[in-house]
């Protein structure tokens, strides 16, 4: 692991993280809940090894519709916010329509898997 950096002083510096994870798409269609997704976060994520622990150095919120926000005063993972949300979708039983896709830095987007008909091009022959 790196090591923590200190400013003059010998006091650590705040670390800041900021993630969003999106599912305005499938909340729409309503077959994903986003307020038993963000009450899931809220019962899952370790902070220093135990859950139910977040206290002021995370905090989870909902903005707008279908989006959540994390935002981490400590180190945190985005791969371990994906990994949460991989086990919401599996736990829903929507992981084989779901899947979690990075779009930029800190920003998760839940989006539809692309089924092509393949019984159509069966007609045509």
């Amino acid at each position: 692991m790196a090591p923590i950096k200190t400013a003059k002083g010998g006091k650590k510096e705040k670390v800041t993280h900021k993630f969003v994870i999106d599912a305005s798409q499938p909340a729409s269609d309503k077959i994903f809940d986003v307020a038993a997704f963000e009450k899931f976060l809220h019962d899952k994520i370790k902070v220093e090894n135990r859950t139910g622990n977040l206290g002021d150095i995370v905090q989870i919120s909902q903005e707008g519709e279908g989006k959540i926000v994390v935002v981490a005063h400590t180190q945190f993972s985005g791969r371990y916010l994906k990994y949460l949300t991989k086990k919401f979708l599996k736990k829903n039983q929507l992981r084989d329509w779901l899947r979690v896709v990075s779009t930029s830095k800190g920003v998760y987007q839940l989006r539809f898997f692309n089924v092509v008909n393949d019984a159509e091009d069966d007609d045509e022959e």
